[in-house]
């Protein structure tokens, strides 16, 4: 009979499992951010399966990684676009 392997949203889970002692020890806004960044790996549940590295933590965490890095490019580009528009409307005046 096959091995059944588990599926990564089973994996993650486990993973946030075995870390609750340490999510009860944060403050409460600290708490909902622990919480995003799991849900962050979620959104790539394909990509780590397809990958299913030894050690899965290490896609996890590289997944929060890619959702950050997302959010700080997009940050970026809004305070660029904010300061071109500013730009503009100073050169106006």
């Amino acid at each position: 009979m096959g091995r059944t392997l588990p599926t990564f949203t089973g994996i993650i889970d486990s993973e946030i499992e075995s870390w609750t002692k340490y999510r009860r020890g944060l403050r409460k806004e600290d708490q909902e951010i622990f919480d995003e960044l799991f849900r962050a790996a979620k959104i790539h549940l394909a990509e780590n399966f397809y990958a299913m590295r030894a050690v899965p933590f290490e896609s996890i965490i590289i997944s929060m990684l890619i959702e950050e890095r997302k959010l700080i490019k997009k940050l970026q580009k809004e305070l660029n676009d904010c300061k071109e528009k500013l730009i503009l409307c100073c050169e106006k005046h």
